[in-house]
């Protein structure tokens, strides 16, 4: 058995490595079998899949694709604790542990266990039905108009929001759409959840960070009663005046593999990603 030990301790078969790829990425599907090549080098067979077609009958997980086919497979692999090594092919990569031209390397790695996996907290909404690693997104259903939105917390009336929509994050979405809005930067081991309402239409509106084991209740103006939810961008509900909106933390968690790679900390891809420069030396 390909047995390997990662810098915190925690073993991963590499026997039933399976390698997805987006379809719709054109390169894809040449770096997945690069990929597949590379474990083979390593007497480790691989199979490949597309991302349509996950399977529980794996034990490790590599995802390439933007951060979008990242957070698929860690909605689906949570249940299963399945740790997932992410190349990016898309723009941000906030998710991703490696480039592909990286590839080769990241395998590496693997191999030598120089690397940690890292439980990262998501939420849950609508009793399972939805399921979000970066976050769960609420709107009215018209695009054009303000919602009222009123947030209770542990059913304490907390705040109402007259404003485009609301995002309830977790730290690992704090990067994604609740940067966009104005919200702030969370590190990803924080226990967590970040409340951030979506253009509101009063300046006293501010994000608000609460624990994670506390429950987030929406609740919407009767004149306007119909929302859509959101997870991750990705799914997306319709929901009536009637439907109880509660948001909490789920009880499974993604398990990400971190690489060791140079400048492969949170903050150095902050850095990298966001642009981030000094004006100045020291």
């Amino acid at each position: 058995m390909n047995i390997v030990k990662s810098v915190n301790g925690e073993e991963i078969n590499l026997s039933n490595t399976g390698i997805f790829y987006n379809q719709y990425n054109v390169r894809a599907k040449e770096v997945a079998q690069n990929v597949a090549e590379s474990l083979n080098r390593h007497k480790i067979e691989a199979k490949i899949y597309t991302t349509d077609e996950f399977t529980p009958d794996i034990t490790m997980a590599i995802v390439l694709g933007g951060d979008g086919t990242i957070l698929k497979a860690s909605r689906y692999y949570a249940p299963y604790k399945t740790p997932i090594l992410g190349i990016n092919l898309g723009r941000l990569g906030f998710l991703s542990q490696a480039k592909s031209s990286q590839a080769d390397k990241a395998i590496e790695y693997i191999i030598k266990g120089e690397f940690k996996t890292e439980d990262r907290l998501m939420l849950t909404a609508l009793d399972g039905k939805l399921n979000a690693l970066n976050d769960i997104v609420i709107k009215g259903e018209s695009f054009s108009r303000t919602s009222r939105l009123y947030v209770h917390i542990n059913d304490n009336i907390v705040c109402d929001y007259l404003a485009d929509g609301l995002i309830i994050s977790t730290p690992t979405g704090s990067t994604a759409y609740t940067l966009s809005a104005g919200g702030p930067i969370l590190s990803p081991v924080l226990d967590a959840i970040v409340i951030v309402p979506i253009c509101p239409h009063t300046m006293n509106a501010r994000p608000i960070v609460i624990p994670s084991d506390e429950v987030v209740k929406v609740t919407s103006c009767e004149n306007k009663p119909l929302l859509k939810i959101s997870a991750d961008g990705q799914n997306t509900l319709d929901l009536g005046v009637d439907d109880n909106i509660e948001i909490r933390k789920s009880e499974y968690k993604a398990k990400l593999i971190l690489l060791n790679l140079e400048k492969n900390s949170f903050y150095s891809v902050l850095k990298e990603k966001l642009h981030w420069g000094l004006s100045w030396k020291c």
